[in-house]
Order: C-alpha cells, then structure tokens, then sequence
C-alpha cells in the first residue's frame, strides 16, 4: 500500500459533521458457552455525514455499546453519566468499518419521552483510525429493547425475562419473521 493510500484511510476531524438521526435502544443478551449470564445494555449511535474517497463512500457513526447503566427504565435515562469507562462497553467510529477506542465517557443530559439528549466523547484511537477524542452531541430516538437469550422461544417468555431487568410498560413486541431475538418497541410505534 502507498503511502497516499494509507493517507486517504484515515479520518480527519474536519469530516466528522454530525447529522440527525440517532438512535438509543437495550440488549438483554446471554451467552452461556462462554459463561456471560443475562445482562441488560444500552446502546448508543451518533450519526454523521457520509465520508468519500476514490475507492467508494461511507456512512459515519460514533457508537457506544454493551454499556451497563443502572436505571429502573428506558424512561429514565437523564442524568446518567459515566467516565472513563472501557470494557465490557465498546465505542467505535463506523468508517467503511468499525475503529474501536479505549475509552468512552458518555452523559445523558435530558428525556423528552423516546428521544434523549446524549453527549458522547470517545478517546484513545486504538485502531489508528487518524482521530484520537471524537465527540458528539445530539438527540437520538429510542429504537426499542431486543431480548436475545439462549433458552427464551416465546415473546412472552421474552418479556417476562424482560421485567426482571427493567420497567416494560409502554412496550409492545415487534415480530420480526425468521429473527431468534425478540424486539419490544413503545407502544404505537
């Protein structure tokens, strides 16, 4: 590879221009053969402008995931913040792939129903992507809550499950055909 093409893959601050658009939702996952019992996580995506160069274009996102925060509820998300925080969490920068960072700090500034005004700062460019701390500032919309549990086959064993971690009022199963997880999104969405 020439040194112009490894120029062209990195990223430059001054292409990071945030868009609207984001998201928030929960994974309650497990993952007995490797002994990860059922936990809930919050996921973040921050949006930004689709990037170009010669060879194709694509989309970029700040993304916070497998993050813990202890709420009662997806309707009670602001004031949440965390410092300096690496594993079990993961932040990348989506740019043709994932470049993961070491660390995230994220706040949850303020609700307004499903949407949350989320501040997100991600430090350490493990992957080399050409950006050591990038930032992000918006309002993203609540995606719902998947269940995705190896002995859980039903949507109502789902949520039952569900209710042991978080506050399920206002949700409602979305099927989704062929899918082993099980989607729950407010109700009327």
């Amino acid at each position: 590879m020439t040194t112009q093409a490894a120029d062209d893959d990195v990223l430059t601050a001054r292409e990071l221009l945030q868009v609207e658009g984001g998201t928030w939702g929960g994974l309650l996952f497990d993952n007995p053969r490797i002994g990860l019992p059922p936990a809930l996580t919050w996921s973040f995506r921050f949006p930004f402008q689709e990037v170009s160069r010669d060879y194709g274009s694509s989309p970029v996102f700040l993304d916070v995931d497998w993050l813990s925060l202890p709420v009662p509820g997806w309707r009670n998300m602001a004031g949440q913040t965390v410092r300096d925080i690496g594993e079990p969490a993961e932040a990348s920068v989506y740019f043709f792939s994932h470049h993961q960072y070491d660390l995230i700090d994220l706040e949850i500034v303020e609700q307004r129903e499903r949407a949350v005004h989320a501040r997100a700062a991600l430090r350490g460019d493990v992957d080399r992507l050409g950006i050591d701390r990038v930032v992000a500032d918006a309002w993203l919309t609540f995606s719902g809550i998947t269940v995705h549990l190896s002995d859980t086959t039903s949507a109502e064993a789902a949520l039952a499950r569900l209710r042991n971690f978080t506050d399920t009022a206002g949700l409602s199963w979305s099927p989704t055909p062929g899918s082993p997880s099980f989607q729950f999104v407010p109700t009327g969405s």
